[in-house]
């Protein structure tokens, strides 16, 4: 039952000289507009006040001001006059009362501003010298009669308030100058590969920016405004953040980049690029390790290149499990749940003007998602999340863990992935013109687009799949078996059966793309064979790696020899401002010329860098592998901590590592074939080494193991327990909780990354790749990447690529190989100084390898191939091709 308050006892609800007042205390019409609502609020015993501004378009309102609602909202919240009772109000310029806003035909929720609680709603138009400025509101949590007295005086205040909102639109400042621009930098992942964006957000609180895990929405959320325009005058950040924003702008709105020139065609059918996990950033944990590394430097670059690319992947509540190692170096999993509210996220919204859900049939029910939009430069990610009512329990939970669960919850996530993945971005209006599979995690996307093309063309199953396997683009990532997803023939039929009955083929046909043999009735569905299949681009992401990926799925083209199996290769790369640590993107800033950046895919943008001076980069580098001991130093104090380990060891652990020493750094996932326990192989020699007094040196390692991995926890635990042996206690070092924040800091500061996987079952590789970038130097086993960059002169390899068909002999020689280069090799090197103390030969090799390998791996190049080789003609765009006849 609706009722009254009783009539204010002011006759005003604001007078002149408050005005002045509040103006005087703020300073900025922002801030008067952000205190003018606090008091409006306060006065009208409302729970919220807002107020909107008229954008300059004057057919849309931003909000600029609000007590009440979620401060998130402030800048972020935009409609069209012809939305919600706010647009109402500045349609007719007049006031609008409603007691129950849920039963209001013009009502319209908007879920980022935290709304739903409220249920009157009393607004006012903003009018200065005839001119609407925008929309005061009030709301209140119960039902309420707004009496024509409390219209009256609310129209009243916002008589008084309009010329200070007409000030505030004079200048183009909707809100607080630099609270919006810093929202509207933390909104796009663009900041986290801009390091003078990022020094901004650190700056304006470093201790709680680090404990926040580098996240700038967590970081605005909790500072009060005032206190962001305290911490900006201090630092003297205004400038600072003007030019960062005036960039961000200039970036998102440039025309005359590398895709509008070479990538035209993908405009209006742009690709959809599907992955299992992106690694953006520490701070949206939706990644376990070199996979989602590589989609997010894929959609990076793609965004700096401006190729029309959309990225499809799943929101994991939980994420990866955070890494704890116990007191006997066990490691121990840890999940929680992620608040989204802390990400930059939005829902996204389809051509209807509604939040997007899909939904998919399977025969035990419906699996239904929500997807989430994240701006990532240019380009958009869209993350479908399960958790949604009416989803039956398990699969509300279906997308909290990546690679969580057994058989059924892993078909169950591809299956989101994939189907569900291109009907989310069919309902955004877009039609892809290629798909991109990244890994056969999302191949069931393949049957939802020939499932769209029968439909939409009158096809029937056959001549479509031919037409949707032209645009299909699909990259296989590992020679490892495990790293192939397989299903058996009942949970394919249970997920797929309904879908299936739409294309109109028989539980054995469609289970005949997913195996190496059709009419092998025992043979489980294979995804990495389903996208070999039905596409007509393939690669491998190494020339090793494409070598082994052609032998070991010839018998899918029967008659064809190896040589000839339409599998080729496009290597991985890396990001290249991602990766690079800000000392060294001044020197490069400084010697390879102004917009190096933009041509960093090519061999002469790095020529120079012979020219830099050798104590000049030395330097560099040191400062950066100080910059890593005391990280380093910092984490092993708080594992510890965490342990309950005495005070004597803690005072230990923060002097651990030596800065003279050589400093060899092996960070990735604990599969038992990267062979991280390989520098163990001979324990007395291994000690000799690390204790030399004149040439010491220290290993630095970190990485996780499979929750079900038992053999990687083993190998891991070696490692760990090296940390308590009196010979290596301050020379080996287990960071734990490997993510993108580690593996930045260590590519960054090392001397040497150390690599030695089983050949050849590295299929690419990209960790080494970052060190190059940083002048770092790579010890690695010529497999994957290493093998087609290593010329002998720009790092150092283990063995001489060659293999032996027992595995024990196999390591063995590696091993050997390893102490050798190192004692023979490396570590003379390293210490040969000249009278000025510099390594002149190790600072040689530096510059080499960042001049022979710093264009060719990174992802700019990487992009590039893909939508010259790929891309561009699976979406028709190739100018010519002239094929030979035969």
């Amino acid at each position: 039952m609706a009722h009254s308050y009783e009539e204010t006892d002011a006759s005003h609800v604001l007078t002149l000289e408050e005005i002045t007042n509040l103006t005087e205390e703020g300073g900025k019409p922002a801030d008067t507009l952000m205190n003018v609502v606090a008091l409006i609020a306060t006065r009208f015993r409302t729970d919220v006040c807002s107020a909107y501004l008229l954008e300059p378009d004057r057919s849309h309102l931003v909000l600029a001001a609000t007590l009440g609602l979620h401060p998130r909202s402030i800048g972020n919240l935009r409609m069209p006059l012809h939305e919600g009772l706010t647009g109402m109000v500045a349609e007719l310029v007049l006031p609008v009362a409603v007691d129950d806003v849920a039963s209001h035909p013009r009502f319209k929720y908007f879920q980022e501003s935290g709304e739903e609680i409220y249920h009157s709603f009393l607004g006012v138009p903003l009018v200065d010298r005839g001119i609407l400025q925008g929309v005061l509101i009030v709301q209140t949590k119960e039902k309420r009669v707004f009496q024509e007295a409390e219209i009256r005086m609310l129209a009243e205040a916002a008589s008084q308030v309009a010329p200070v909102v007409s000030e505030a639109r004079t200048l183009d400042r909707f809100i607080a100058p630099i609270q919006e621009r810093l929202w509207s930098l933390a909104r796009n992942l663009w900041w986290s590969w801009d390091h003078d964006c990022i020094s901004i957000f650190r700056d304006l609180n470093p201790t709680r920016w680090r404990e926040l895990n580098q996240n700038p929405i967590s970081l605005l959320s909790e500072m009060p405004l005032r206190e962001v325009e305290r911490r900006a005058t201090e630092m003297v950040l205004h400038g600072r953040i003007n030019y960062v924003y005036r960039r961000q702008l200039e970036y998102l709105k440039a025309d005359r980049t590398w895709g509008a020139g070479n990538a035209g065609v993908l405009r209006p059918r742009p690709v959809a690029y599907f992955s299992a996990e992106f690694g953006l950033h520490e701070s949206l944990p939706i990644y376990s390790g070199g996979l989602g590394v590589l989609s997010g430097d894929h959609i990076k670059s793609a965004s700096d290149l401006d190729i029309p690319l959309i990225g499809v992947g799943l929101f994991y509540g939980q994420g990866y499990f955070l890494q704890r190692l116990d007191q006997s170096g066990w490691q121990r999993e840890e999940y929680l749940r992620t608040d989204v509210n802390q990400l930059p996220m939005q829902p996204a919204i389809g051509q209807n003007g509604e939040p997007i859900v899909v939904e998919i049939q399977t025969r035990g029910g419906s699996i239904r998602a929500k997807v989430w939009r994240i701006k990532v430069g240019r380009c958009d990610l869209l993350l479908l999340d399960s958790n949604v009512a009416g989803n039956a329990p398990e699969d509300l939970e279906l997308t909290s863990r990546l690679y969580g669960g057994d058989g059924r919850t892993r078909i169950r996530q591809e299956l989101l992935l994939g189907v569900g993945g291109l009907r989310a971005v069919r309902a955004m209006g877009i039609t892809p013109g290629v798909l991109h599979l990244n890994e056969g995690h999302s191949g069931f996307a393949v049957f939802e687009a020939i499932r769209n093309r029968m439909q939409e063309e009158g096809m029937p199953f056959n001549s479509a799949a031919r037409e949707v396997a032209r645009e299909v683009v699909f990259t296989t990532h590992t020679p490892v078996p495990a790293g192939h997803d397989r299903f058996n023939a009942d949970l394919i039929e249970e997920h797929l059966g309904p879908l299936r009955e739409e294309l109109g083929i028989s539980h054995e046909n469609l289970m005949g793309f997913g195996r190496e043999y059709p009419t092998n009735w025992q043979e489980q569905f294979c995804m990495t064979v389903l996208g070999l299949k039905l596409s007509r681009r393939a690669n491998a992401v190494s020339s090793l790696h494409g070598e082994v990926s052609r032998a070991m799925w010839v018998s899918l083209y029967p008659g064809k020899p190896e040589d000839a199996v339409p599998i080729g290769h496009i290597t991985n790369g890396v990001h290249v401002p991602s990766w690079l640590a800000p000392q060294m993107c001044r020197l490069y800033d400084r010697h390879l010329g102004v917009g190096w950046q933009e041509k960093s895919g090519s061999a002469k943008t790095w020529e120079q860098i012979e020219s830099v001076d050798d104590g000049e980069l030395w330097e560099t580098h040191l400062s950066l592998k100080a910059q890593l001991l005391d990280f380093v130093r910092r984490r092993a104090r708080e594992q510890a901590e965490r342990r309950n380990e005495p005070q004597e060891s803690l005072l230990k652990l923060g002097k651990v590592l030596s800065p003279d020493a050589l400093t060899i750094g092996f960070a990735r996932r604990f599969a038992t074939y990267k062979r991280a326990n390989l520098i163990l192989a001979d324990i007395q020699r291994l000690a000799a080494m690390v204790n030399d007094p004149k040439r010491p040196v220290q290993f630095l390692f970190a990485g996780k193991a499979h929750p079900h991995d038992e053999p990687g926890k083993k190998v891991l635990q070696q490692i760990a327990e090296l940390m308590r042996d009196s010979e290596f206690a301050d020379k080996f070092v287990f960071v734990e909780d490997y993510d993108i924040n580690v593996g930045r800091h260590l590519v960054q500061g090392v001397d040497v990354w150390l690599n030695n996987p089983r050949r050849p079952l590295e299929a690419s590789g990209t960790s080494g790749q970052k060190v190059v970038l940083n002048g770092g130097l790579n010890l690695s086993v010529l497999d994957g990447w290493w093998a087609e960059a290593y010329d002998g002169l720009n790092g150092f390899a283990i063995g001489t690529g060659r293999t032996h068909s027992n595995m024990d002999v196999h390591d063995r020689r590696d091993g050997d190989d390893l102490y050798r280069v190192l004692r023979d090799e490396l570590i003379p090197l390293y210490y040969q100084r000249d009278k000025d103390g510099l390594p002149r030969g190790w600072i040689s090799r530096m510059k080499r390898t960042i001049r022979t390998l710093g264009w060719r791996f990174n992802a700019d190049r990487m992009v590039m191939d893909y939508t010259q080789k790929c891309y561009i003609p699976a979406a028709g765009g190739t100018s010519s091709n002239m094929r030979s006849p035969g």
